[in-house]
């Protein structure tokens, strides 16, 4: 039995990759633990059981941690990392510390994002796996942006000398000793790395709670299904776009049937509405098992889920990761892009049309669908984790 200790950040994309694997080692008689800035969010997703050791740092949504929503490009990246990634690891250090001496790992499993946990791990001496929750950081997510690139590296190394160790060398988004890439190069492209310690897994979609109620009998099987989601980080920013969608949609009622993730409850749409459902969540894994198109930001974990499923995608980057995950599923074929700020119901509903009946869009998803599937999922991210907690130190 070997104990692995999960560090992630508050933010319930990286999280979720994350609790299957969790699940699969305790399934198997592992210790798990969690680190995090937001032990309740830990426990909301990977069940109420999780031991979770609770650090400081900035949650997304609190006082001081709320980006301006009309950031994009370079300066949105400088302000994640300004504000939330750097800020984070130094705060989180010290909890991250106190969690390794009191739970004795055999293994630090960090988040590319989580940074104090890779740095501690590589200040005690213990190896330490990199949980890559997006891929963009093998994509270009930084081609053409050469300053904030070097202005990344150059914060980088200030943190390594605060938390981890002087001496080290390693970029602490990328672990030497088991990277678990929760893609494939189907998905990613070209630009894939190839490694000995580099796994690609593809989605990890098992060992999730039960989502909210849904009203699954109001889904209408004579026409197509189509999903709307901006994901958990975007309320407020996306009220425009969803208005398009809803008219892009509206205009297609006859055949397209759309369910709406709407958390901030903006969209005009009446409850027992028979063409729109918009609901404040939607459980995104087996509502994808009846939908034939989503409309996204192009973030890596909807990417990934719509595509395990299939499913074709049109994709409206808004900032981050998502421009170069955008990128991936149009080279992919998978999908068509748009433009988030200034896309008319008139292009959106193009788009759509596109991606539902385009049978080479739906090809390519099933294509990557098939490459995830055969990638394993987290039963293979926990096979990796088990081989290098049993390597001899």
């Amino acid at each position: 039995m070997s104990g692995f200790l999960f560090v992630v950040p508050p933010l319930t994309g990286h999280i979720n990759p994350a609790v299957g694997v969790a699940a699969r080692l305790r399934a198997r008689g592992h210790r798990v633990a969690w680190a995090c800035a937001d032990p309740a969010l830990v426990r909301r997703l990977a069940g109420a059981d999780a031991a979770v050791f609770a650090c400081a740092g900035p949650v997304p949504g609190a006082a001081g941690a709320v980006r301006p929503p009309e950031l994009r490009g370079a300066e949105a990246l400088r302000f994640l990392w300004e504000w939330f990634l750097l800020p984070l690891a130094d705060a989180m250090a010290p909890g991250v510390r106190a969690a390794v001496a009191a739970f004795r790992p055999d293994v630090v499993v960090a988040d590319q994002q989580a940074l104090a946990g890779a740095l501690v791990a590589e200040r005690l001496g213990l190896p330490w796996a990199t949980s890559a929750t997006t891929s963009a950081e093998f994509g270009g997510a930084y081609d053409g942006l050469p300053r904030v690139a070097d202005w990344i590296r150059q914060r980088l190394a200030g943190l390594r000398a605060r938390i981890g160790d002087p001496a080290g060398t390693t970029d602490p988004r990328s672990s030497p000793h088991l990277l678990l890439v929760f893609s494939t190069p189907e998905l990613i492209g070209a630009r894939a790395p190839s490694a000995a310690h580099i796994r690609y897994v593809g989605p990890s979609l098992a060992g999730r709670p039960a989502g909210p109620d849904f009203p699954w009998e109001r889904l209408d099987h004579g026409r197509a299904g189509v999903l709307v989601t901006l994901g958990t980080a975007n309320a407020g920013t996306g009220d425009r776009f969803l208005a398009a969608c809803l008219a892009a949609l509206r205009d297609r009622a006859d055949r397209v049937q759309a369910v709406i993730a709407d958390p901030a409850g903006a969209l005009p749409v009446a409850p027992d509405d028979k063409d729109v459902l918009a609901l404040p969540s939607v459980p995104q894994l087996p509502l994808l098992q009846r939908m034939d198109a989503v409309v996204c930001h192009a973030g890596h974990n909807t990417v990934c889920e719509a595509l395990w499923h299939g499913v074709p995608l049109v994709v409206a980057p808004i900032r981050d990761d998502q421009p170069v995950v955008a990128g991936q599923v149009v080279d992919s074929g998978a999908g068509v892009r748009v433009r988030f700020g200034r896309v008319t119901a008139t292009r959106l509903g193009e788009a759509l049309d596109t991606v539902l009946h385009d049978t080479a869009h739906r090809a390519a998803a099933a294509r990557i669908g098939t490459a995830f599937r055969a990638a394993g999922g987290a039963p293979a991210a926990a096979a990796h984790l088990e081989r290098l907690a049993a390597e001899p130190r």
